[in-house]
């Protein structure tokens, strides 16, 4: 537990004052954050220092396509009612990432950590987690992500027989056939709006079937299991059948979804789902998710949507036509550099919309647009794109390094 005696070695902190030095230096050179180059450095130096950083500190990984960074937010305010909390809030979710931010959290009790789907697997034989948060799989970056089975694969083999209490979406058959391999699994019905990964069992390869909200394999019996926390309406139901109001400023059902997985993994962690969920409405934005700026005159929201399902999600979430839709779509490193997964998002749904658009590959996004029979125009960048919408609110939809180019912009 935290305040034992000090689990560094001389080397360790040698690495976690390097990396800092490394960090610090980055930043001042305008590079970002600095924590990923931060965090590398410090492996190099010392490639045991992720489990010597973890050691002391009760840790929960969380891990999904979409919602990490929210979730992990929404978890980490419910357990600073337990004790003081380290987390990577910010969303660098790799082993260098990870490590820079349990380097600066000296005092932590728990540690809450955003895992890319990938190195799940790795982070958890290091921190030897007390509990595993797994919210869904989907397709995602298709030039350089493994097929979304191949992922579940690794998570399923990587987890068997892994001491964590893993709290799992049972509405998800992906995650649920990951999870399956675990001993302690809790069950948590958190809804699944894309379902477009998961039409052949991931056990056998058969047809699933899906009627109303439940799902099952109709060859080898792989089915839904039954879930003892769900999320219904604007409640969330614990193990004993109570039901707990969420309040949270985050807009969205798939916000609700990721509350109702928070208070499980909170509950995991002792603290109560009437004191979870309290504290989970302190957050309002995540990482510039959600925010509302003003910028030349309007009420811009931030809305990131990095895959079919986010896009989907976030689809739901915007004000009614005809408030003007801004949509930007890059596709560099960090993006995926594969534009194809555009044609799995149903863009109908913008019917009735404004739309601009800008990006990097606003051409390819037109294309889209003009096939799904949608009324837009193709603007050179942010400025002219507001420019042409009336004052008032403006939704602004767009994937990763295009909401970080907006965020720049708008100075947010």
């Amino acid at each position: 537990m935290a305040g034992n005696s000090d689990p560094l070695t001389p080397r360790a902190k040698l690495a976690v004052t390097a990396g800092k030095a490394v960090a610090a230096a980055s930043r001042a050179a305008g590079r970002g954050s600095g924590s990923v180059i931060g965090g590398r450095v410090a492996l190099k130096l010392d490639p045991d220092l992720l489990a010597r950083l973890a050691q002391n500190l009760d840790c929960v990984l969380v891990s999904a396509t979409n919602g990490k960074t929210t979730t992990t937010r929404l978890i980490a305010e419910a357990l600073r009612a337990a004790g003081p909390v380290v987390s990577n809030a910010l969303g660098a979710n790799m082993p260098a990432g990870i490590t820079s931010a349990l380097a600066g959290g000296s005092d932590a009790k728990f540690g809450v950590i955003e895992v890319d789907e990938k190195y799940l697997a790795g982070v958890a034989r290091d921190t030897d987690p007390k509990c595993i948060a797994l919210l869904n799989l989907s397709r995602d970056q298709l030039d350089r992500a493994a097929e979304t089975r191949m992922l579940a694969e690794n998570w399923r083999e990587g987890l068997a027989g892994s001491k964590a209490v893993i709290v799992a979406n049972a509405d998800d058959p992906l995650v649920v056939w990951a999870a399956s391999s675990s001993p302690n699994v809790i069950w948590v019905a958190a809804g699944q709006m894309w379902k477009d990964d998961a039409w052949s069992c991931p056990s056998c390869g058969g047809v699933m079937q899906r009627p109303g909200d439940d799902w099952f394999c109709g060859e080898c019996g792989f089915r839904r299991p039954t879930p003892s926390w769900a999320l219904s309406g604007d409640h969330v139901l614990d193990p004993h059948g109570s039901a707990w109001p969420i309040h949270l400023q985050l807009p969205g059902r798939a916000n609700k979804a990721n509350a109702a997985s928070s208070a499980a993994v909170a509950a995991v962690f002792g603290v109560p789902p009437q004191v979870a969920l309290e504290r989970m409405y302190q957050v309002q934005a995540v990482a510039g998710r959600y925010d509302v700026v003003q910028f030349e005159g309007r009420d811009l929201r931030l809305l990131l949507a990095k895959n079919p399902a986010g896009w989907l999600e976030t689809f739901s979430l915007i004000d009614p036509p005809p408030t003007p839709v801004i949509l930007s779509v890059n596709a560099r490193g960090a993006d995926g550099t594969d534009t194809s997964w555009l044609w799995d998002v149903d863009y109908t749904r913008l019917t009735g919309h404004p739309i601009c658009v800008v990006g990097d590959r606003k051409l390819d996004l037109a294309v889209r647009l003009e096939v799904a029979n949608q009324q837009f125009q193709v603007c050179e960048n942010l400025d002219q794109a507001v420019q042409l919408c009336p004052p008032g609110r403006i939704e602004v939809i767009a994937n990763y390094t295009a909401f970080q180019d907006l965020r720049r912009r708008v100075g947010n």
